[in-house]
Order: structure tokens, then sequence, then C-alpha cells
């Protein structure tokens, strides 16, 4: 393949994500198209193939141009191949781009991209999906998936704290949270990370690394509305590992069950239902950072 930045670079570009930040990228499309190919997407699900598709094409750096979740189909459309990730944050909350320290603006985005600096981080899997930086159970997983795009539409950011509330207030799941030395732990709703940041800049898991071979887990065991505000205080003032209905440890894999098909949700997007079996491969991805 000829050595162009051209030909090195492959951007996916979600056309539907909003902001500034969007709104700045497609108004100098014309400038990134003649550094780099341009593709967008259409439909959910295309980025993953358009990477692939990428990939198979001797594509250097493929570009997620978009929120987490065009990040996040992006990588599953490279994992497990050569291919460096570039990002240009497109979304509203950019959650592994705060993780990796990646600049908001767009310029200075894709000047780093243009730097090519890399780093080997870990790659999370949920049963067949990659996730890079968090996936949940039950709670957080089905406030996702009853989140409509009207009804953000209408609230932002505040429509999931309407609906988890709502959702809180229901009959909570069981799930049992298997560890690989054979423990078994009972909760309501858990959380899988394998960064830090959770929801933006809350630094969820704070002793997580995106490059030391494990995934973070927080099983909680209860939903109340109480119970939430009192956990919620627990990751601002970094005392949760401490409480008795929290249960916070470190494994290559883990596996979640339930007693009735539980939401789970990977980077922010729904994705399905338990049960789900959580691993690690460590240093699989190649990211370019600052």
């Amino acid at each position: 393949m000829a050595s162009s930045l051209h030909n090195e670079i492959f951007i996916i570009l979600n056309p539907m994500a909003k902001g500034e930040r969007a709104r700045a990228l497609k108004k100098n499309l014309d400038r990134f198209s003649s550094q780099a190919l341009v593709k967008l997407t259409r439909a959910a699900g295309d980025a993953t193939v358009l990477a692939s598709q990428a990939v198979e094409q001797g594509f250097r750096t493929i570009v997620a141009a978009g929120g987490d979740g065009t990040l996040n189909e992006v990588v599953n459309g490279l994992a497990n191949s050569p291919a460096r990730l570039g990002i240009l944050p497109l979304g509203t909350v950019n959650v592994f781009a705060r993780e990796t320290g990646i600049p908001l603006d767009l310029h200075a985005a894709w000047n780093v991209v243009v730097k090519g600096k890399t780093r080997k981080i870990d790659l999370a899997r949920a049963n067949d999906k990659y996730f890079v930086q968090l996936a949940g159970v039950g709670l957080d997983a089905q406030t996702i998936k009853e989140t409509t795009f009207g009804f953000k539409k209408i609230w932002g950011p505040m429509s999931y704290i309407f609906n988890s509330i709502r959702i809180a207030s229901q009959e909570a799941p069981r799930i049992t949270l298997t560890l690989p030395d054979g423990q078994k732990h009972e909760g309501c709703f858990a959380l899988v990370g394998n960064g830090r940041y959770y929801g933006g800049s809350f630094e969820f898991f704070h002793d997580a690394r995106l490059d030391d071979g494990l995934l973070d887990i927080c099983l909680f065991k209860s939903q109340k509305h109480h119970d939430l505000i009192r956990y919620f205080n627990g990751v601002l003032f970094k005392t949760l590992k401490h409480m008795k209905d929290v249960v916070t440890v470190k494994a290559e894999s883990a596996s979640i069950t339930a007693e009735k098909e539980t939401a789970l949700e990977i980077d922010g997007e729904y994705c399905g239902t338990s049960p789900v079996h959580f691993s690690v491969q460590k240093s699989a991805l190649t990211v370019i950072v600052p």
C-alpha cells in the first residue's frame, strides 16, 4: 500500500452525532477527506462493518468519529488486527476519550491522530462483543434500554436519571457473580470496568488500569433509592469498596447469571441479556494517544 496519509487513515464518521464538535467536523469534511478516506455510517452496526473492511484493505489507522457507541462498533470491527485506533470524540459524554486523555477539541484530537503516538491497552469482552471502557448488568443496562431517542431529545442526560429512578422502584433482579476461583456473590446489579470512568468524569473504578490485564467488578446488593445515593457518595469519596453491601474485586474473567433474563450494556449501548461471561485480553488493542 502507498505510504501517503490518505492511504493510511480511514475515518468512520457517524453523521448523526450532535453538538459543536460534530458540526465542526462536517464543516471541515473536505479538509479531512484530503488527508484520509472518510466513510459515513447509515445505520447501527455500519461502523463495525466499515472497520472490518478497512482492516482487510490494509489501513494502518482507523478513526472512530462519533460518540462512545460509534467507538465501540469500530473496536469490534478492528479487534485482533494490527490496525491502530484513532478517536475524534463527537459524542455527548466521550468517556473513553476522557480516560485516555484525548482532547475534546476536534483539531487538537486530529493532531493527536496525525502524530501517531500509541499505547497498548487491554481489550475487554462480554460474551461475543468487545468493549473498551465499561459494561453493566441490571439497573444501568435496563435504564439504557428503556431510554428512548425521543425522551433523550427532550430531557438530554437527565432522561437517564429520570428512568433510573423509575426502574429502581421496581422489583430488582437477582443476579449471581461467579469468579474464576468458584466464589459466588449475589446482588441486584453489577458494573464491570476496564477503565476508571463511568458516565463522564465520574472516577468509578479508582484503581482500574487499562493495561493491567484485569477487570474491575462492582456488585451491588440493593437498588433502593437511599442505597443508590449512598453508593454514589461512596464513588465520590472513594469509600465504595468498604461498604458491606458492595462486592469489589479484580479478576481476569467472571460470569453473571440471573433468575430471569437481565439487561446487559457495553460502552453505554444496550447489548442483550444475561447470562454473560466477561474476559479480558491483555494489551490487545493499540490506541493513538496524546
